[in-house]
């Protein structure tokens, strides 16, 4: 018998998850499924995986958890899958109390790839959100524990940390002074990574990061969700099309070889057609080679479900043209990547990332390889490489 953890959502509930499946108490025949709220679809998808689950191991009890479970938990405990039901507030310590694992104080992901959490919570209210609900306000992590956090996941093997959490760049002192700090404080550090930025709190020591640190792997996912000032405003965010613009740009010229990923929400109330026409030339301006398209999904409790909606049609057709231009975008970056040189992890056996975070296949590779390689081809939406 064994603790198995279904994760649904961000990189902080995967985060989250390790740490039960690692600290759980062996014997123990239970499934954790991590649910997500961001959307209605991911709301869907979480109860399609506990019944999916019940189907695979009926004789298992499945526990949810996760923003999903804490804003609505009693529709998870009618569910007759469901053996028990955890909000975040309460997601390890309560746990511990069922003797499905002790309390820990934060969740690590141990991997090649170690994602660490350095914040939860949230202080915004972007009206489309109920996250700030589902996960309380803003805390940050003191560093010490952050530090010893990512010593111990080097220690097991770890090549490269992603720092992660609901608002990074809400990180008290700054997110560039924590990894200005934590870059000074472990000298084994040699690959860092930044989860989802708001582009509106990215402060002048990241800056400096970026220009100066080639251990900062230069790609940055931006938290944009729209390229239209009134829409941006109705969303309560607490940028300007131009601010976003101006962010890329310095990113750009602090590191030629940056990349940019973005959230981008399609259909959103009110949105016209010269609204969202200027979200899609966001992806040009913003140079998006790595785009995220939700379609609007009006989470309840928030103010944009009680906004004039567009209909069902309207907003599926705009987020797939967002969704094809962002796609050609992505092919016309890789295949500019061919002939090029790219310094690679290699993350399972055979595949892995660049520093810029686009995907490649390297035949002759095992999982923990780092180094130089050729881009001799592309298959499909992965680059093929040889070392070099």
């Amino acid at each position: 018998m064994s603790v198995e953890t279904i994760t649904l959502g961000c990189r902080l509930n995967f985060a989250e998850s390790e740490t039960i499946a690692e600290l759980a108490r062996p014997g123990e025949d239970w499934v954790i499924v991590n649910s997500c709220a961001v959307t209605n679809e991911a709301v869907r998808q979480t109860r399609q995986a506990i019944r999916r689950t019940h189907r695979r191991r009926p004789d298992a009890r499945i526990l949810v958890t996760g923003c999903a479970a804490e804003l609505d938990a009693g529709s998870f405990e009618a569910m007759p899958e469901v053996s028990r039901v955890v909000g975040n507030s309460s997601k390890l310590s309560s746990l511990a109390a069922n003797d499905v694992m002790p309390p820990v104080p934060s969740g690590l992901l141990h991997k090649v790839k170690s994602f660490v959490a350095v914040q939860t919570g949230c202080d915004h209210r972007c009206t489309f959100c109920s996250i700030w609900q589902a996960r309380g306000p803003s805390v940050s992590l003191p560093f010490e524990a952050i530090r010893d956090a990512v010593g111990r996941e080097i220690d097991r093997g770890a090549k490269e940390v992603v720092l992660t959490g609901v608002d990074i760049t809400d990180y008290d002192g700054g997110l560039g002074n924590l990894c200005q700090r934590l870059l000074a404080a472990e000298p084994r550090l040699n690959r860092l990574r930044l989860s989802s930025l708001d582009s509106v709190e990215l402060d002048e020591p990241l800056f400096e990061l970026i220009a100066s640190e080639p251990r900062l792997m230069p790609h940055f996912h931006l938290s944009l969700q729209a390229g239209d000032d009134m829409i941006l405003k109705r969303m309560k965010r607490r940028h300007s099309r131009a601010q976003s613009v101006r962010a890329v740009e310095r990113i750009k010229a602090a590191r030629s070889d940056a990349t940019i990923g973005a959230d981008l929400i399609a259909g959103f109330p009110t949105e016209t057609e010269e609204m969202a026409l200027n979200s899609l030339k966001l992806l040009e301006d913003c140079d998006i080679v790595a785009a995220h398209v939700f379609p609007f999904s009006p989470r309840p409790n928030t103010p944009a479900a009680r906004m004039p909606r567009l209909a069902h049609e309207v907003v599926k057709a705009r987020a797939w043209r967002l969704r094809e231009k962002a796609s050609e975008r992505r092919s016309a970056w890789l295949k500019s990547l061919i002939g090029s040189r790219q310094t690679v992890l290699i993350e399972s056996e055979g595949t892995g990332h660049t520093d810029a975070f686009a995907p490649i296949a390297i035949g002759a590779s095992s999982r923990g390889e780092t180094g130089d390689v050729m881009v001799t081809g592309i298959e499909g939406d992965t680059l093929l490489g040889v070392w070099a």
